[in-house]
């Protein structure tokens, strides 16, 4: 039986060969083709003069090539608000709303007689009508006030101490600052995040607190250049003392026993005292023109008789009619602190 495979083996493999040798020219054919026709392609990225003009605008404009700063824009609107202030009361309203935008929380102290009192506060969880909460600074608050530091970022006794009359949470990150007017520390300022992780922008608050503290002195300077200037009121002529033997003489029987008032626990004094520093201290740092009028022509009592009555009502809501009329620590207090302790310089004070 014949085989029917072809047997000419070495012919087939010369065409193969040769078909193979055929076939590599092509594709090398083909490839500098396909070269060729993207060299000339890549004219084509060459951007025209309507795309180079857009790139040249894009890159003049700041907003497309700086980041832009979110904290910039209600820095400034702050300072503007702060700024505008009439009166350093209006100066202190303005300084919660100018931090609004920047914190989570905060809260103003007063410092009177080495004592701190709400003054304001925003965004707490309760938003009631301040009560007058005075705290005692612990050591570190009192590092603050005496301006051994400049500021406290961190969680202690001096965050607590300020938070307790407003909150009872305790927030994540806090900062309190100091506010100065010649060289005192007259008020504390304390920021916190609430419920947020963080707290944002507490440089910025820095500035505020410093900004404002600069302004509280122009303002106190604005206020007292007319009081310098105005001539002195002229004096009261004296009371002319009547002769000895014009007094008449008053015999009184020796078993009148003389009244003495009882004594108050010295617990409850120093409280009934701090509460009277700070209920007059209120009155002195909302209506410090009407005090320096009364502290230079007297009759106090004629200028702030609404004022007055309604702190002297809540000093007695505390500690009762009978200590203040015994004692008189509310009525002294006010002569001393608004009168340069002169009583003739409150008025005629029905309690007086």
């Amino acid at each position: 039986m014949s085989d029917s495979r072809p047997v000419d083996l070495p012919m087939n493999a010369a065409l193969r060969t040769r078909l193979e040798a055929w076939l590599n020219q092509q594709n090398q054919t083909l490839l500098e083709e396909v070269m060729a026709t993207w060299q000339h392609a890549l004219v084509r990225f060459q951007p025209d003069e309507a795309l180079v003009a857009e790139l040249h605008a894009a890159a003049a404009d700041p907003a497309a090539t700086q980041p832009s700063d979110d904290s910039e824009a209600p820095l400034g609107a702050a300072l503007d608000l702060i700024e505008g202030a009439t009166s350093q009361s209006d100066l202190l309203r303005r300084l919660m709303d100018a931090l609004a935008p920047l914190v989570e929380r905060s809260a103003l102290f007063i410092l009177k007689q080495g004592l701190a009192s709400v003054y304001n506060h925003r965004g707490f969880e309760v938003e009631t009508s301040l009560r007058t909460n005075a705290v005692v600074p612990p050591p570190e608050l009192e590092a603050l006030i005496q301006g051994l530091t400049r500021s406290i970022r961190h969680k202690g006794p001096a965050y607590s101490a300020l938070i307790a009359p407003i909150s009872a949470f305790e927030a994540a990150e806090v900062a309190i600052f100091a506010l100065h007017h010649k060289r005192k520390t007259v008020a504390l300022l304390l920021v916190d995040s609430g419920l947020r992780s963080r707290l944002d922008h507490p440089q910025l608050v820095r500035s505020l607190v410093l900004g404002t503290s600069a302004l509280l002195a122009a303002l106190a300077a604005a206020q007292e250049q007319p009081q310098a200037t105005a001539p002195a009121p002229a004096p009261e002529p004296a009371a002319t003392a009547e002769p000895a033997h014009q007094a008449p003489t008053q015999v009184i029987p020796e078993t009148i026993e003389t009244f003495h008032p009882t004594d108050l626990d010295p617990r409850t004094r120093a409280a009934a005292e701090r509460l009277a520093r700070v209920l007059v201290g209120d009155v002195e740092l909302y209506f410090p023109e009407k005090v320096a009028k009364a502290q230079s022509q007297g009759n106090l009592y004629a200028l702030l008789r609404d004022e007055l009555e309604r702190s002297r009502a809540n000093f007695v809501e505390r500690f009762g009619e009978d200590v203040e009329i015994q004692h008189r620590i509310f009525t002294n207090t006010i002569i001393q602190l608004l009168c340069n302790g002169d009583k003739a310089k409150l008025g005629s004070a029905p309690w007086a």
